[in-house]
């Protein structure tokens, strides 16, 4: 069976590269950038602007092959991928809530922005606390250091390999 996603626009962003980059939106929670979505689809925008935050789903376009266990940026040990962010995998989506500031015709502003500049967007989603927001769950091997994520910046550790 094939699956075949067509981007339905891009991100704008400040990060022009892999390295350096917030790797959490809680790291880059003062960034702003912009969603420019393709004006075939500018109809669908139409009352997203009554959301405070929206979920952006992307592909990681410079991300090439994957290993199954990874050392994540906020550990030292080897993890399973899947318990990880880690930007290298299988299917290489990303996910992360943004803050709405405004939209501008096909254009979504937005603020905590951890995403590479020119990243394909798949799909976009308002974020519902009361559907998305979960206290006291369980976070695996980040609840001793997902604290390290509002200053994590990435490195070469999830670089493409050639």
């Amino acid at each position: 069976m094939d699956i075949v996603f067509k981007p339905i626009g891009f991100i704008r962003s400040p990060h022009a590269t892999l390295e350096g980059m917030p790797i959490q939106p809680a790291g880059a929670k003062d960034i702003e950038g912009s969603v420019v979505v393709n004006p075939m689809y500018e109809e669908g925008l139409e009352d997203l602007d009554g959301f405070s935050r929206i979920f952006l789903f992307y592909f990681f376009h410079k991300s090439k092959g994957f290993d199954l266990k990874v050392k994540p940026f906020m550990d030292t040990s080897e993890r399973g991928l899947f318990s990880t962010r880690a930007p290298r995998r299988p299917n290489p989506l990303g996910i992360s809530v943004v803050e709405l500031l405004g939209r501008e015709g096909n254009i979504l502003h937005v603020r905590g922005v951890d995403i590479l500049d020119q990243t394909p967007i798949i799909d976009i989603k308002p974020y519902v606390p009361r559907f998305d927001s979960h206290e006291s769950e369980r976070t695996g091997w980040l609840e001793k250091n997902a604290v390290k994520a509002d200053s994590m910046r990435s490195d070469k550790r999830f670089a493409s390999r050639k």
